[in-house]
């Protein structure tokens, strides 16, 4: 039985780290990239990771509890919005005319 206890905390650390990972990689693309587009597809992508790496994890701590369910129906939601949310902004900024950046753009 503590064997199983070890691996349970073991997946806790691990995805508590790749959401941290994932997390920071959206954060950086965020700031760094060029324009709206390439700023929504990190977001949408990345920070969906992270933040299903986290709930993960706090799932997995909690057990099946209340919190436990809720956090796993909130990794649901999330994994439906972000990229929802991020195909919107997307869209919009298309619709408004806003250009791709390309290579050689003096934008960035």
């Amino acid at each position: 039985m503590e064997t199983l206890e070890t691996a349970r905390m073991g997946l806790i650390v691990a995805f508590a780290l790749l959401g941290l990972f994932f997390s920071f990689v959206s954060m950086t693309g965020v700031l760094r990239l060029p324009d709206v587009y390439s700023r929504a597809h990190t977001a949408s992508q990345a920070d969906t990771l992270g933040a299903g790496f986290g709930l993960a994890a706090v799932a997995l701590a909690i057990g099946w509890e209340a919190a436990g369910v809720k956090s796993v129906l909130l990794l649901f939601f999330i994994f439906v919005t972000n990229p929802t949310a991020a195909h919107a902004i997307a869209r919009a900024a298309f619709e408004e005319g806003t250009v791709p950046w390309t290579e050689g753009d003096e934008r960035r």
